[in-house]
């Protein structure tokens, strides 16, 4: 087969696999069969297209006769197939308002809707595509079809140009903003932004407010222990998300301090317009105080990388080894850390933070002297199975058999 069946009911895969009676192949493609509203339609879309002449014939027929209200109602469910979708913004027969139901349904494929504008003569329509951003900006594609098409308004012709001007010229936007850090001797502020997905979004003043907080060069950092399992977490993330950072991380700065600095504030603000893609590299490339916010970041990529930074200190892992509101793969990564291990005062900061992992404690707890083990006994902030597991240690260095 090279279509997709997306329908579960069996009649219709039946027959769109050939592998229904005749008979039913030909009431099916003449629309006779029984069936919900989307599946009948996505059957006779794939029939429509077909090599065998009658089936096609028969198909084509059908769908020409259906009621307007029928076909309506179907573009704007959510069950119904994307090339269902996909035949209907092709057909000009139809009124604009299944048109209008088609683009705004997130199903239709995007290759139908750049077709669509590149081709349509309603000028409204084109407007209508314009609105939704967020398409344009994922297929360019759509974008130049709508720009190329003369039959767009002067109101569609503004906002394709401001989105094509603010989010596809960002090479020159980067580069500039490039050019400008390395004037001033900033490169590692240079590197990141030459990559970076929001310089666009970003102007000079933005950029070289930062630069002061960017210290590590690209061939110091590693990026090794970025595994595709993060790649979700890297691209996944809504502004009601990111709105909850900001004021996760803005509410513990102020529990450290009686009044938060304004230029802490200030570049807090900045960094959380980022997308966690560029927060990560930040992690990896910002100095303390680019530090000391993301770790306090909710997504465990972003903490994480702040570990993976080549420039953090003894004293700061000690610091975050006794947080606990930062995420428990952070705790995981310095208890597994050779160079931290040597730290007694990292080691006794995770065995006392009740969100380390259980295995990488009772590691630690191997290694803590006496009087920090008799304090974990009776440490009602640790889990249960710590204090029992110090109780136990305990006993055993002292020869206390009970």
């Amino acid at each position: 087969m090279s279509f997709e069946i997306t329908s579960n009911n069996p009649v219709v895969r039946a027959v769109l696999e050939g592998t229904a009676p005749r008979p039913a192949q030909i009431a099916a493609s003449r629309g006779a069969l029984p069936l919900p509203q989307a599946d009948l339609f996505e059957l006779l879309v794939h029939l429509a297209d077909a090599s065998d002449e009658e089936l096609r014939a028969n198909a084509q027929r059908a769908l020409g006769e259906q009621q307007t209200a029928d076909i309506e109602a179907s573009v704007r469910s959510a069950e119904t197939a994307p090339n269902v979708l996909a035949y209907f913004v092709k057909r000009t027969d139809l009124p604009a308002s299944i048109h209008e139901s088609v683009l705004a349904n997130t199903k239709t494929p995007p290759a139908a809707i750049a077709q669509f504008a590149k081709t349509t003569q309603n000028g409204g329509l084109l407007e209508l595509i314009t609105l939704n951003q967020q398409l344009l900006i994922r297929n360019p594609s759509i974008l130049d079809a709508l720009i190329s098409n003369p039959a767009r308004t002067a109101e569609a012709d503004r906002r394709a140009a401001e989105i094509k001007r603010e989010f596809f010229e960002k090479e020159r936007g980067a580069e500039q903003i490039a050019n400008e850090l390395r004037a001033r001797g900033h490169e590692a502020a240079a590197e990141f932004f030459e990559t970076s997905e929001n310089a666009d979004e970003m102007d000079v003043e933005d950029a070289l407010f930062l630069a002061k907080h960017i210290e590590v060069l690209d061939k110091e950092t590693d990026d090794s222990w970025l595994a595709l399992e993060y790649i979700e977490e890297i691209y996944e993330e809504s502004e009601e998300q990111r709105k909850a950072a900001f004021e996760k991380i803005l509410g513990e700065l102020k529990l450290e301090e009686e009044e938060v600095p304004g230029d802490r504030i200030s570049m807090l603000t900045r960094v959380m317009r980022m997308g966690v893609k560029d927060r990560v590299k930040l992690g990896m490339k910002g100095d303390r105080e680019a530090r000391n916010i993301l770790i306090r970041d909710p997504n465990k990529l972003v903490a994480s990388a702040v570990i993976n930074n080549p420039r953090i200190t003894e004293q700061e892992v000690e610091m975050i080894a006794a947080m606990r509101t930062v995420p428990e793969e952070v705790l995981r990564l310095i208890a597994m850390n050779r160079q931290w291990s040597r730290s007694y005062t990292v080691q006794l900061g995770l065995a006392k933070n009740p969100r380390t992992p259980l295995a990488n404690s009772m590691s630690i707890m191997n290694r803590l002297q006496l009087r920090d083990l008799t304090s974990l006994t009776k440490d009602r902030n640790v889990p249960e199975a710590v204090r029992r597991h110090a109780t136990r240690l305990v006993n055993a260095r002292t020869g206390n058999k009970s």
